[in-house]
Parts: structure tokens; C-alpha cells; sequence
């Protein structure tokens, strides 16, 4: 008994560590990313998001999105599901969305969302001005709310406690791979040094020149 007790605090760090390690990668083929834990009822979110889209255009980096919908809040569930469904119809819309709920939250620009109800006004609105269809039951099956859980998930799992949680990542194996951005004011920083320490991804024309350069060796 002792040894299965083992065995299954064992397979249960190697779930966070493997969360973590999902968490804290760039994209394929790229050096440097921000990922976020967001939850979009959060005012620290909205203040914090010019920063993230003025460093993406910055740097021309990725911004990993998570969803983090905090129990206090009352639509930022909804929202975040709302927004898995303009994802479908395309990445930048759902995106949009997501702006769109920060600045009408409440304190923002009018008219401001101030309730689960009031969410879906603005979601017509929304789907209304970018010309597409919002359905009166937009996750039928649940599979957009299974999407919004699992990112709330790897965020438990990745040890986050508060949204919005900033981490600039790189592609190193090595050193520190990932860093949570604690003070906003140096976040272009810690991008320059990130930039510095990663490696540039290597592509299949370089590594097939760099294969053809190699001299050969003759068999032993």
C-alpha cells in the first residue's frame, strides 16, 4: 500500500510539472512569447492589456492567452466562453472580444457590462457589428466551457493565484526558461534579456544546409 501511495503522489507531481512545462513554452518556431492567466471581469487585466498588445507590436512576439475566470466574478465565465465562441470563427475575432469586454467593463467606456444578462446584450452587439450569427445557446455540448476549465486548471496546476499572471517565456532547455513579470514597468526589459538568452529556432532549409556543410566521415 505504501509503495501505490508512492506511486500516485509520483504520477501527481509529474501532471503539474508536465502542466507547467505546457504552460511555459513560446509557440512553435518562436523565440520569445507573453502568456497571461486573464480573467475578463478583472479590472487589473484591462489596466494590464495596452501594455501586453504594445509589447507584442513591439517585439512582434505571440501573446498566449489562458482563461482564469475568477468565482468572485459574476459574467467572466460566460465571457470567456462566449469568447471560445468568436475563436471559431476566427483567433483575432475572439481576441476582439476579449478587448471588447475589458473596456466596457465597469468604470470603462458605455454602455458597461454589469451583469451575466446584461453580457449577453453586449455579445449581440458585438456579434451584430462584426457581422456574425451569435446563437441563442452558443455551447450546446459544453466542449467551449470544457476549454475555459482546462485553462483554469493548468492555471491551478501552474501555481497561479491572481489574474492578471504575466510570464515572458522563451524556448531555452536550459537556466530559466520562463519568468512572472512582478513589476509591469520592467516588462520591456525582461523581454531584451529573454530575447538575448533564447535561441534562435532553427528551420528545415537551415538545418538541411547546415547537414549538407558537415564533411563526411567514412564508415568504421
Amino acid at each position: 500500500m505504501k509503495s501505490i501511495a508512492i506511486m500516485v503522489l509520483l504520477l501527481t507531481g509529474f501532471t503539474v510539472f508536465a502542466a507547467d512545462s505546457a504552460a511555459f513554452r513560446p509557440p512553435k518556431g518562436t523565440r520569445v512569447a507573453l502568456v497571461v492567466f486573464e480573467d475578463l471581469q478583472c479590472p487589473d487585466c484591462a489596466n494590464a492589456s495596452p501594455l501586453l498588445e504594445e509589447a507584442v507590436r513591439t517585439y512582434k512576439i505571440p501573446l498566449v492567452r489562458h482563461d482564469f475566470p475568477l468565482p468572485k466574478h459574476n459574467w467572466s465565465r460566460q465571457a470567456a466562453i462566449l469568447a471560445r465562441y468568436f475563436d471559431t470563427k476566427s483567433k483575432k475575432l475572439g481576441d476582439e472580444f476579449r478587448d471588447y469586454c475589458f473596456k466596457h467593463q465597469e468604470g470603462h467606456e458605455q454602455p458597461t457590462i454589469a451583469s451575466p444578462e446584461n453580457l449577453r446584450e453586449h455579445a449581440e452587439r458585438f456579434a451584430a457589428a462584426h457581422k456574425v450569427r451569435l446563437p441563442l445557446i452558443v455551447d450546446p455540448q459544453g466542449k467551449l466551457a470544457a476549454k475555459v476549465q482546462a485553462d483554469f486548471d493548468l492555471g491551478v496546476a501552474s501555481g497561479v493565484q491572481h489574474t492578471p499572471t504575466i510570464y515572458v517565456v522563451s524556448n531555452r532547455a536550459t537556466g530559466t526558461p520562463f519568468v512572472e513579470v512582478v513589476d509591469r514597468t520592467k516588462l520591456f526589459n525582461m523581454i531584451d534579456d529573454m530575447l538575448a538568452q533564447s535561441k534562435e529556432p532553427s528551420s528545415p532549409a537551415k538545418s538541411s544546409r547546415a547537414a549538407k556543410s558537415r564533411p563526411r566521415t567514412s564508415a568504421q
